[in-house]
């Protein structure tokens, strides 16, 4: 198991490294014993206040004292082809050198004690890469985007086809924290930071997706005799790194121009690695929004699947591998958070929410319920 995504071609590649991938698979048995005994010493449940209670401990907001700027369009916007020349000065290498198993954080690995020589040569290696992908063409760069009018009704989102906000199209579904807090902190929910539709206030919310897409052919096939699995990763864990670069470039370009909540917005590449901006991007699956079944209302919606070839697999993951999707929240109180463990009344409470079967539910949320 992995954490992240980026780190699954580093565990792979141990696995097959010949003689070594069984004493590979023995650390790995050590490690997870170790684990198993630790968590069961831990209470499980923890301390959850009913969801009734959390509700009313909600993030409050002074939305009479906020108008939300109206993006320059409403649905969604194809780039059939993103240039990817413009992608490099995006990237973030520190999750790079972490799918190739080796720590620290860029630039200072380059310099280390022990990892910096390695380091150093991987790194020109892939930018030697970098420049042969871009030259030849060996990955496809794409996006969709999309925005719409909107309004919270408790935990969910409601968007509606046009500002009249007559014609709904669809709900969205978050789920709140539920662990006790301390006075003064309040039980979180992605809808907190939309305006409620009760205000009378006009809110948006935004929608992304973006692949790297290798094209057919590219890859070496590592089970031939002249199959060059260095080659192999490289490629891949650099289509990686182009598809989290265009989700950074792009959400540059919602906050500036295609929403413009903040035009005047310069940052250098370290503040934007440090997400030093004003709005957030969750995606579906991940702390703030773990509903992996979520992404089908957004692919739907954005038409991910027939304007940039991105497809749903049954368990949620998408194909090609190196893609992203999620939201953009644009008030100045949005920020990341982890939902948490949660009870059996809002899983309940989702499952009726969302219209699905409550095993249904149950199986997509094991990871967070207490």
């Amino acid at each position: 198991y992995v954490t992240d995504a980026s780190r699954a071609v580093g565990v792979v590649s141990g696995l097959l490294s010949g003689n070594n991938g069984r004493a590979y698979a023995e650390d790995v048995r050590r490690e997870y014993e170790s684990l198993r005994e630790s968590h069961a010493k831990r209470d499980r449940k923890g301390r959850l206040t009913p969801l009734s209670s959390a509700r009313e401990n909600r993030l409050q907001t002074e939305w009479s004292e906020y108008m939300p700027t109206a993006p320059s369009f409403l649905g969604t916007k194809c780039i059939p082809e993103y240039p990817i020349e413009r992608l490099p000065g995006y990237f973030d290498w520190s999750p790079f050198f972490k799918a190739w198993g080796m720590k620290g954080s860029y630039p200072g690995i380059l310099e280390a004690h022990l990892a910096g020589p390695e380091a150093k040569k991987l790194h020109r290696d892939a930018l030697a890469f970098l420049e042969r992908i871009m030259a030849e063409k060996l990955i496809s760069t794409r996006a969709v985007l999309g925005f719409f009018p909107a309004g919270s009704t408790g935990d969910d989102v409601n968007l509606y086809l046009d500002e009249r906000r007559e014609e709904l199209l669809c709900r969205l579904h978050f789920l709140r924290q539920q662990a006790e807090k301390k006075e003064g902190n309040a039980n979180r929910c992605l809808s907190d930071f939309i305006a409620p539709e009760d205000s009378g206030i006009p809110d948006y919310i935004g929608m992304f997706a973006v692949t790297a897409e290798i094209r057919e052919g590219v890859l070496p096939d590592v089970e031939s005799p002249s199959g060059d699995a260095y080659e192999n990763i490289m490629i891949q864990t650099l289509a990686d790194r182009l598809a989290e670069a265009l989700a950074e470039r792009l959400h540059e370009q919602v906050r500036r121009d295609f929403w413009g909540y903040i035009p005047e917005e310069r940052l250098s590449a370290e503040e934007l690695i440090r997400e030093a901006y004003r709005g957030i991007r969750p995606a579906p699956g991940y702390p703030a929004c773990p509903d992996h079944t979520e992404k089908t209302t957004l692919f739907e919606l954005l038409h991910a699947t027939r304007d940039i070839g991105i497809k749903l697999t049954e368990s949620m993951a998408m194909h090609p591998a190196s893609s992203i999707c999620g939201y953009y929240f644009s008030h100045p109180d949005s920020h990341y958070f982890g939902l948490g463990k949660i009870g059996r009344d809002q899983l309940e409470d989702y499952a009726g929410r969302k219209g699905v079967p409550l095993e249904k539910m149950e199986k997509w949320l094991s990871p967070v319920l207490a």
